[in-house]
């Protein structure tokens, strides 16, 4: 598509240690997304694909509709904004996937969200 919209994804991602039991390999991690249309027009986020891998090299994948039961409208100049969260067996881990959405003409594009990184504070230099 020659003209599609420009959306900006920006990642921040936070160990949660009251949650996380690592003597039970179980480590979890909020991350909070802010989705940006820099456009000229109206863009819905319709779906979403995850690819999470830990740091033994074990993949899964989380395909769904929307984000946080919300498949929002942004306008033009706005954002939206939403944290969810991952639970790996390894305290460190790593996320990328792509959004699905719709273009204000119905036309459906992805926008790729950069691989970013899962891990315990003691773990990043």
């Amino acid at each position: 598509m020659i003209n599609s919209p420009r959306v900006c994804v920006q990642v921040q991602s936070m160990y949660v240690e009251t949650q996380s039991q690592p003597q039970e390999q179980r480590y979890v991690f909020a991350y909070t997304i802010t989705v940006r249309n820099l456009g000229r027009h109206n863009v819905q986020l319709v779906g979403r694909y995850w690819l999470i891998t830990n740091a033994d090299g074990k993949p899964s994948e989380v395909k769904g509709e929307g984000v946080v039961g919300e498949q929002p409208v942004i306008l033009p100049g706005s954002e939206f904004q939403y944290t969810s969260g991952a639970i790996l067996e390894t305290p460190l881990g790593t996320m990328e996937g792509h959004y699905e959405m719709l273009d204000h003409q119905g036309q459906s594009f992805r926008v790729a969200i950069p691989v970013f990184r899962l891990a315990i504070p003691t773990l990043i230099n």
